[in-house]
């Protein structure tokens, strides 16, 4: 099947539909490669196998029949170990939560599969999802496909290190203060932290939390495509049954391209330096959107700066974070 596992969950449920392969035969593909590279890396640490290949043919019933399940159609997809999904263990790495087996779907988990797609196992995290690295006393360490001295980042460290590694074909995580960010920085694929309260985070809780979500936590997808970003966001969004009687999602969507569009790029700041080979490719974005029609400006700029920006985004961090901590 070639390099075909690191193609995007878009061209994967493209080539479904199209049945150049078919949702089981892919899901078998990811799974030998999951038994071959996971043992090294310890980025998928729950194995739901079983159930997804029952979806997987279910897809493809349903497609042999002219029924198409979304945008994901038959994409083997994993979760990040805190979502809950029926019948597994929702731990956040924290040994204390061993036993805690999720009764349902996350809502977010259910969108997916809305979407089509296969969820075959959940991956790997730091403890309570609060670090830059991805170890756990439940689960142990996960490290980087790229160099497995290194680590993946954190919190969604196995999701990054399941999608570079070409162990799955779409992933989500979720994100306070760079859980989905940084990770994808750190292995080198795509990952967008949505705007707050967009996706329900229901069914992202640990056992007995608050079911509310702290003001800066949100969760969202990781990828090895903008376009399945895109895609995720757009079914993974909009309220749950209870929200969904005080307000309809209507995101707005770029019209006619980037031509006479207005964009302010932010190259630096005395605050945080960037490095040259980041600035560079920030540059290129600029450019390329200048070609494109856009009209670029160096110097806009918003009526505060970076500085009382990272300042106030400090308290409410560490306000999200010391709420977890226990008495």
């Amino acid at each position: 099947m070639g390099d075909i596992a690191f193609e995007s969950a878009t061209a994967l449920a493209a080539k479904i539909k199209a049945k150049e392969v078919s949702s089981e035969e892919l899901l078998d593909h990811y799974l030998q490669r999951v038994d071959q590279i996971n043992p090294d890396l310890n980025a998928i640490i729950v194995d739901i196998r079983d159930e997804a290949r029952v979806a997987a043919r279910a897809a493809d019933a349903a497609l042999a029949k002219g029924t198409d399940l979304g945008p994901f159609h038959g994409v083997p997809t994993t979760v990040k170990e805190s979502y809950n999904v029926a019948g597994t263990p929702t731990t956040w790495g924290n040994p204390e939560w061993r036993e805690n087996i999720a009764a349902d779907d996350a809502i977010g988990v259910t969108k997916l599969k809305d979407a089509g797609a296969v969820v075959f196992g959940k991956t790997n995290v730091p403890l309570m999802l609060a670090d830059f690295q991805s170890y756990n006393e439940v689960y142990g360490t996960c490290k980087n496909p790229y160099d497995l001295t290194r680590g993946p980042g954190g919190s969604s460290g196995g999701s990054a290190a399941a999608l570079a590694s070409g162990m799955t074909g779409l992933e989500t995580g979720s994100d306070i203060g760079g859980s989905i960010r940084n990770p994808a920085h750190f292995c080198g694929v795509f990952g967008h932290k949505p705007t707050y309260n967009l996706l329900v985070m229901e069914g992202h809780s640990g056992p007995g939390e608050n079911k509310s979500s702290t003001d800066i936590s949100v969760i969202g997808p990781l990828a090895r495509s903008a376009t399945d970003l895109d895609h995720a966001v757009g079914y993974m969004a909009g309220p749950d049954e209870i929200m969904s009687r005080g307000y309809q999602l209507n995101l707005p969507r770029l019209q006619g391209g980037l031509k006479g569009k207005k964009i302010g790029v932010w190259l630096e700041d005395d605050m945080c330096p960037v490095d040259v080979e980041v600035r560079q490719r920030v540059e290129n974005v600029a450019q390329a959107c200048a070609d494109a029609g856009a009209n670029i400006n160096f110097d806009a700029r918003p009526a505060f700066t970076a500085q009382h920006s990272h300042d106030t985004y400090q308290l409410l961090l560490q306000s999200a974070l010391s709420a977890r901590m226990p008495a």
